[in-house]
């Protein structure tokens, strides 16, 4: 058995014990491809992924302004409330990780690998969400810049 399917397969039984439903299904639809010997699909999906993904992700969290869940009313609050500040303080401060993370996962893939684990630990063992690998590789690249600064 080749490494990568070895690897998928792993990670796919590790999830599952852990109940990360998301992982599990990315794992096994790219088991699914790989087997299948669709290359053009990995490599696009390789390429691309990460950022449809994020658009994926931006119309779901998008979609009650566009339903009209969320009004002028409700977002004028959220300017004005200390829940909302510390929402849009957050906001911030997740996107700037994850500008970061984005940048750290594609100059250094094999992070990628820990930051899986990491969440699959955290979902098993402290009854996380698995919602933020770019956060994770955002937190991981201030850290390691002020480890490696720290050690100069």
């Amino acid at each position: 058995m080749q490494s990568e399917y070895l690897m998928l397969l792993i990670i796919i039984i590790i999830s599952l014990l852990a109940k990360n439903t998301t992982v599990a299904i990315a794992c096994g639809l790219l088991f699914t491809l790989r087997l299948f010997q669709a290359g053009q699909a990995l490599d696009f999906i390789e390429k691309n992924g990460l950022s449809a993904g994020i658009v994926l992700l931006t119309m779901g969290v998008l979609a009650p302004v566009a339903t009209g869940k969320i009004n002028m009313e409700q977002i004028k609050h959220a300017f004005l409330s200390p829940l909302g500040i510390s929402a849009i303080a957050a906001g911030i401060l997740v996107a700037i990780l994850g500008g970061r993370g984005v940048v750290l996962m594609k100059t250094d893939p094999l992070v990628i690998a820990a930051i899986i684990i990491g969440t699959i630990i955290g979902v098993a063992l402290f009854k996380g969400i698995a919602v933020g690998p770019l956060i994770a590789a955002g937190i991981t690249a201030v850290l390691h810049k002020l480890l490696t600064s720290a050690g100069n």
